[in-house]
């Protein structure tokens, strides 16, 4: 049983003010693994005071000793590297062999790339007779999610630190462990006091509080699009800069030259990675019409492989992180077969033999057309819709009939056609024929997928502020 009473404000641990404790649950067993302390406003007051109090030092540091900083942290991480594994696996179910593949791997890249990119990264540049000057924002607020906890902390703090911010983290509540131990890692690596803070909380006690407060200069964001609009309008009326990585319902469009048993594989499993739960899971699977039962019938082949006990680790499926999401997901389920759309895998329930977890069968449906709700709906589960389409055209009307531009996935024997295609979707990222996301290149989408990149180096201009120092 871990029991996180403790915050991590002005650089020791402190009794918090808020008193409200929620369960930490793990979604394998049901079973309540730990218990967190909410924080509230006060607890938020005197985090933000002291990164505010921190600040101007911590910006004035120069870029080698926060190279410093950033090594030592990196070192710090290694270290705990087994335990951040444990914890994954337990706050929100990923199967060990994703933590340890995917997940901490992941928070150790943004990590190693921040620490590349402030190597190399120009914070002063010359325009005719004016110095532009790229400065550190101020205090930063880094509100982050549970699907991928460690990816998404990192990926904000990493650069947040190298320009010279102070930060204030709220991680989700439902997945606060690895939270804590990033905390320790950075008391390890000697991060000077106030730099970094941690408060635990939910968006109302803590998230809204965060984003409200005058002291804080900038809110970093990942989570919900409905979320991320009350965050916006929290942080209005201070005028405080916003950077927000919301939802999405990515279409993955394989041309009619695509060789369909590794293609379709690939976006099976694509889908069903981390139980779907990833903002940028390909859930819309754009097939030629003529092909699509030679789709399904690959699909179902695919999904007949998943395991959820991680004995094949290329095709494990853990469970949805909290029971929130599981009956989130059953209700999309239900709702998407009384619409009509084709049932060809998975469905309502648990898999077959798995009697408690919040475990939901990877579930595949077919004829899904855009006005449908699995089509438009951000469901956040292993659900995969195929949508059958009549022409190139069509697959990129498709694609591109979404509240969302998050990520997109295009994939043909030709690489011009696939870059032809790519340059008409408007998303924010496109993979093609099967490529991996680089975390040196900008992560972020259009339209309600939010605004703003994280990752690499214009990850660090969304801590910085450029000021023109004219006849310089």
């Amino acid at each position: 049983m871990s029991d996180l009473f403790e915050f991590y404000i002005d650089g020791a641990w402190v009794k918090p003010h808020g008193s409200s404790v929620e369960a930490v649950v793990n979604p394998s067993t049901e079973q309540v693994i730990g218990r967190v302390m909410l924080g509230d406003g006060e607890d938020v007051h005197r985090a933000v005071s002291a990164a505010r109090r921190a600040f101007p030092g911590f910006a004035a540091s120069s870029v080698a000793a926060r190279i410093d900083l950033l090594q030592g942290i990196i070192e710090a991480y290694k270290r705990h590297s087994e335990a951040l594994i444990e914890a994954v696996h337990l706050e929100m179910g990923a199967p060990l062999s994703l933590a340890r593949s995917a997940h901490v791997p992941a928070g150790l890249g943004h990590l190693v790339q921040a620490l590349d990119v402030l190597r190399d990264y120009r914070f002063e540049r010359r325009l005719g007779n004016t110095l532009v000057v790229r400065e550190p924002i101020g205090v930063c607020a880094l509100i982050t999610p549970w699907n991928w906890p460690l990816n998404q902390l990192t990926c904000k703090l990493a650069p947040a630190l190298a320009v010279g911010c102070t930060v204030v983290l709220k991680p989700s509540e439902r997945a606060p462990l690895s939270a804590q131990i990033i905390a320790q890692v950075l008391h390890e690596a000697g991060v000077p006091k106030g730099v970094f803070n941690l408060v635990h909380g939910d968006g109302p006690g803590v998230g809204a509080a965060l984003a409200s407060h005058a002291d804080v200069d900038m809110v970093s964001f990942t989570g919900s699009t409905r979320a991320g609009v009350a965050v916006a309008k929290a942080a209005a009326d201070t005028v405080k800069r916003v950077s927000q990585e919301l939802g999405g319902k990515s279409a993955n469009i394989l041309l009619d030259d695509a060789f369909l048993p590794s293609a379709v594989r690939h976006a099976v499993l694509g889908c069903m990675r981390n139980s779907g739960q990833s903002c940028n899971a390909p859930t819309r699977l754009l097939v030629p019409r003529e092909q699509q039962g030679a789709v399904i019938a690959i699909a179902q082949e695919v999904l007949a492989q998943v395991c959820h006990d991680d004995s094949n680790p290329l095709t494990a499926v853990g469970p949805v992180a909290n029971v929130m999401q599981f009956e989130r997901v059953q209700a999309m389920i239900a709702a998407a077969i009384a619409e009509g759309s084709r049932l060809v895998a998975g469905g309502l329930g648990r898999p077959q033999g798995i009697e408690c977890g919040y475990y939901v069968k990877p579930t595949v449906f077919a004829d899904v057309t855009p006005a449908m709700l699995v089509a438009r709906e951000e469901i956040f589960g292993p659900v995969l819709a195929i949508m059958p389409y009549d022409s190139e055209a069509e697959a990129i009307a498709i694609a591109n009939d979404s509240p969302y531009g998050l990520s997109g996935y295009v994939t043909s024997l030709s690489l011009e056609r696939s870059r032809a295609v790519a340059r008409q979707l408007r998303t924010g990222m496109v993979h093609l024929n099967g490529a991996r996301a680089d975390q040196a290149a900008p992560f972020g989408g259009y339209r309600q997928s939010g605004n703003g990149r994280e990752w690499g180096e214009l990850g660090f201009d969304e801590y910085l502020e450029s000021k023109s120092l004219f006849g310089y």
